[in-house]
């Protein structure tokens, strides 16, 4: 900011300055450059004004990410560029009609949020949803090979990064999922954009606000991926469109996108998983579209209205084998403690067997559930334990993920590595069941450690099932 006190004696334009170019002080003036002169000297006149009478002021500079909105995007394919060794113009490089979106371009929106004049955190927007990314998870340096500026975003929990250079209101990298073998795709972030999809705004054919029944997998010919049903949830506000899909197995979290005319679009980002959902309108009113899950896996799916459609009952769909009752197991924690059913400190008490994963978001979302339930009721005849089934087949590895989820969480009960989340490591782990159809799944017991009750995946926040889910747990667990 630069500010000058109008009373002080000197000003950025003086009277000595003003007088030489007077219309009297040179006798060589033609019209033109007397025109010139007196365009300057208002120029300058104004200027003086501004600078007695007002501040002049100047943006901040930001060494490291400027603040605000951003929007980011996945290139889950690469894009290709047409060979033109004689630099003809090519057809589709000129008067190019733009799509509505690039369709292989899965995009999230963030802000960069100031704490104080050196610190700020990261909050990735889904829909409702905001995931904040502490400074703590953040970090600088400086490429020696490029001379740049570089950036990672830590995602912890889900052993994940975003990696890249910057430069002004510009990131370009690659996000990393570690637990995958050589797996990476390109990211782009622009700051000052707060859009996701696209700033068009066609009219939408329909207004897709409403339940849908759904079918994804629909070109599967594996015996082990059949077509699978789900619930689409969509709310829609103009251009703008939210919801989730709901699944036997869990939900797909927070979405967030757009229709345009006869499409819509959505996706989520939140460090573990990048979904994208295409979507397009038949004349019929019906709904048929892709998924992508990264860039690792794709499927179809369709979709038609109909509020009363329902999915199995979560109850029913894992059970004990013939001829059990209870569940038996012991494993360690990253700690080296034994944990089984038959420790004191759990004799004598209703439990929740919490199976498992730390890379699985919906089982985040349960975590989330079951510790502030915990926090809230301080149940005394109540305890949980949590059997993580991971991507490592290393214990020390394993671990090592175990301890940072229970710490990020504040997870008051205890975690062992059960297994790789394989589902025959599950039924390894765990033989009395018939299989372990989705993570996470919670095993309710009574105080004589007989299973009650089996509760398949999870319907979080993001979906309209979540509250009738919260008032049948607090009543079941109170009745145990």
């Amino acid at each position: 900011m630069i500010c000058d006190n109008p009373n002080r004696k000197s000003s950025f334009v003086n009277r000595k300055s003003l007088n030489l170019l007077t219309f009297g002080h040179s006798n060589n003036l033609t019209t033109s450059n007397m025109k010139s002169k007196i365009v300057l000297l208002l120029g300058l006149a104004t200027f003086a004004t501004l600078a007695l009478h007002s501040c002049l002021v100047m943006e901040g500079s930001y060494l490291k990410l400027p603040p605000g909105p951003w929007r980011a995007a996945l290139k889950l394919t690469p894009e290709f560029i047409s060979p033109n060794p004689k630099g003809q113009p090519l057809p589709e490089k000129v008067n190019m009609k733009y799509a509505d979106v690039n369709e292989y371009e899965l995009p999230f929106t963030f802000e960069v949020v100031y704490d104080n004049d050196t610190t700020f955190h990261i909050e990735i927007i889904n829909g409702d949803e905001r995931i904040v990314v502490p400074a703590t998870d953040i970090q600088f340096g400086r490429s020696k090979y490029r001379s740049q500026d570089t950036i990672r975003i830590n995602f912890p929990v889900y052993e994940s990064y975003i990696t890249g250079a910057f430069m002004g209101n510009t990131i370009e990298g690659q996000w990393v999922v570690t637990t995958r073998e050589n797996y990476a795709i390109p990211f782009i972030a622009k700051q000052g954009h707060d859009w996701r999809f696209t700033p068009l705004r066609k009219p939408p054919m329909l207004d897709l606000t409403g339940k849908w029944a759904c079918t994804f997998g629909l070109e599967s010919t594996d015996a082990e991926e059949k077509p699978y049903p789900a619930i689409g949830e969509f709310k829609q506000v103009g251009n703008h469109l939210t919801g989730t899909f709901l699944t036997e197995t869990g939900d797909y979290r927070f979405l967030e996108g757009t229709v345009q005319a006869d499409k819509f679009y959505l996706s989520c980002f939140d460090g573990a998983h990048a979904y994208l959902f295409h979507g397009k309108i038949l004349p019929d009113s019906t709904l048929t579209g892709a998924f992508f899950s990264g860039k690792h896996y794709r499927t179809t799916w369709s979709g038609r209205r109909d509020a009363k459609f329902k999915l199995a009952d979560a109850d029913s769909l894992t059970f004990l084998k013939p001829g059990f009752e209870k569940v038996a197991f012991s494993f360690q924690t990253p700690d080296g403690k034994t944990i089984s059913l038959d420790n004191p400190e759990y004799r004598g008490k209703a439990k929740i067997i919490q199976i498992m994963g730390t890379w699985c978001p919906n089982c985040r979302d349960e975590t989330t559930f079951l510790v502030n339930y915990l926090k809230e009721n301080n149940p005394q005849n109540l305890a949980v334990i949590a059997l993580a089934f991971e991507k490592h087949a290393d214990k020390p590895s394993a671990d090592k993920a175990i301890r940072t989820y229970k710490q990020r969480l504040e997870m008051p009960y205890e975690v062992v590595y059960a297994g790789t989340n394989k589902k025959e490591s599950a039924a390894k782990s765990l033989p009395m069941l018939k299989e372990v159809l989705a993570y996470p799944t919670l095993l309710f017991l009574d105080k004589n450690d007989r299973v009650v009750k089996i509760h398949t995946g999870f319907s979080g926040p993001a979906t309209s099932e979540y509250a009738s889910f919260k008032e049948n747990f607090n009543k079941f667990v109170a009745e145990l």
